[in-house]
């Protein structure tokens, strides 16, 4: 137990002089680490303070150098100013030198004039002296002249002035004369030459329309299939389109007859299409014939368009190239209405150029001078008035306007545009060969035909035939009973008899045809 305690106390004592021995050791090796580092600090402050004071001094010569520069700089500029307002003053100088040089002479100058003022004044006062005394002579001379011819001063200058008149106005007329003469006989030979070029310039075509086409087909086997059992199909078919189909003796050809170019040309591509397609019976006869008019009204549009960038006019309203359009469909005395008006606005054109007014405006004017011919509606008047109220109320020129109403005489010329339409229409219709005077009056006559059957109650189609010696009239079943019809037909018959004159006799023919439609859904 003794021992034990021995033993701790000693360990103990061992362990305290270990901790104290250490602390010494750390105290002394700290206060070392302390001076070495104060001296380090040192050294560090001295370094900086160094280089400090190197970069202080480069800097002091840094802006000692831009200090000099700028004085440098502001020295020379203050010299080049000083040297510019030198200049300036030496010429200053030199400018004040001359303006005294010219005061001088402005006033040497104002001397001479004075002098010479001087001179006029005395030599106008000679003068007014000399006027005075010629005055008194002539008043002296101008009464004894009056007391020897026995007139006053005024009588005798009426006199001398009646006498100056008569001479003048006999010279005057005889001149006017000479130059009316003179200007009649240039104008006419100027005319001449100017209708002359423009007839030379203008390539037109002779052909005139007739009132038949022919369908050309491969073999005459398909003549059977377009009459059908009984004349079915080109019954149906001469009752939709308005026109005669002649299927005769001729090989591989079949007439389509009728006066309206629009009716024979939708019956002449029906007809194309029904044979191609194979299938040809009444009711594909009808569907076939409505598409072929739709597809006419699209072609006169499209035609209308070309014809118009053909001749370069351009901005025309829709419908007026609608109608521009329906004239490829239509005649005037045997003459295409489209190249009649095509021909007329290149006429315009080019005579409009030669005289020095607008071609554009002339070439407008022509083509649209018979509009009024395609008119869609039926109507009294002249077709020019009715042209002149279609451009009117499409916002055309007035100058257009004017030519239009105006080619015919119907209203009074206010544009020089006027008698140019005027005498080119004269042109393209007169020419050898461009019409067939009866064709007019014999298309007039198959529509009067028509309208007449119209005129009647219930009566839907009317199709003139055979050269106006037939008409077919299509009339409404459920308005007209079979015994109507034949009262229709007399009537009809009737007041042809009493309203028209005609060659020969005319057969009418209604037609009633009664159709029960259902449909199985």
């Amino acid at each position: 137990m003794g021992i034990s305690i021995y033993i701790i106390l000693s360990g103990a004592i061992g362990v305290l002089i270990g901790a104290f021995l250490a602390g010494l050791i750390i105290k002394n090796n700290s206060k070392k680490i302390e001076d070495e580092a104060r001296e380090k600090a040192r050294s560090l402050v001295r370094e900086a303070e160094i280089t400090a004071e190197g970069i202080r001094k480069d800097k002091i010569l840094e802006a000692k150098e831009k200090y000099l520069k700028l004085k440098s700089d502001f020295e020379e500029e203050v010299g080049k100013k000083k040297n510019i307002l030198i200049t300036n003053e030496n010429k200053l100088k030199q400018r004040e030198q001359i303006l005294s040089k010219e005061m001088e002479q402005i006033k040497r100058k104002e001397a001479e004039l004075d002098s010479k003022k001087e001179n006029l004044n005395a030599q106008l006062h000679a003068v007014q002296v000399r006027k005075d005394e010629l005055d008194k002579v002539t008043h002296q001379r101008i009464t004894d002249l009056e007391k020897v011819a026995l007139l006053t001063r005024e009588e005798a200058r009426e006199q001398l002035i009646e006498m100056l008149k008569d001479e003048a106005a006999t010279k005057a007329s005889s001149h006017i004369k000479d130059i009316l003469d003179q200007a009649k006989l240039s104008a006419t030979k100027q005319a001449k030459k100017i209708v002359l070029d423009t007839i030379q310039r203008t390539a037109t075509e002779h052909a005139i329309e007739n009132c038949v086409s022919v369908f050309n087909i491969e073999s005459d086997d398909v003549k059977g299939k377009i009459i059908g059992r009984e004349g079915r199909n080109i019954r149906a078919l001469e009752a939709a389109t308005g026109v005669e189909i002649v299927v005769d003796d001729t090989p591989e050809a079949i007439i389509i007859s009728g006066f309206d170019p629009v009716r024979r040309e939708i019956a002449r591509l029906s007809l194309h299409r029904l044979v191609q397609d194979g299938r040809i019976h009444p009711a594909r006869i009808e569907e076939v014939v409505a598409k072929t008019e739709k597809n006419i009204d699209e072609e006169i549009i499209e035609i209308g368009e070309r014809t118009c960038i053909d001749l370069g006019i351009h901005g025309l309203h829709p419908e007026l190239i609608k109608m521009v359009g329906r004239m490829r469909f239509r005649s005037s005395y045997g003459q295409n209405l489209l190249q009649h008006s095509r021909e007329v606005a290149k006429l315009c054109a080019t005579m409009a150029a030669e005289m020095g007014f607008n071609a554009k405006l002339a070439k407008r004017a022509g083509l649209l001078h018979d509009i009024g011919k395609v008119y869609p509606e039926e109507a009294e008047l002249p077709h020019a008035i009715l042209g002149m109220e279609l451009a009117k109320k499409h916002k055309e020129h007035p100058e257009v306007i004017n030519a239009i109403g105006a080619h015919h005489d119907e209203i009074e010329m206010t544009s020089m545009l006027s008698p140019i339409v005027q005498a080119c229409d004269a042109i393209s219709g007169s020419r050898p060969g461009a019409r067939r005077e009866i064709m007019d009056s014999y298309i007039k006559r198959l529509k009067d035909l028509e309208e007449l059957a119209l005129s009647f109650e219930g009566v839907n189609k009317c199709f003139a035939m055979q050269a106006g010696r037939e008409l077919r009239v299509l009339v409404d079943a459920d308005n007209v009973s079979d015994t109507t019809a034949g009262n229709l037909s007399f009537e009809i018959s009737q007041k042809i008899e009493k309203e028209m004159q005609y060659p020969g006799q005319i057969k009418i023919t209604v037609i009633r045809e009664m159709r029960s439609v259902n449909y199985a859904k």
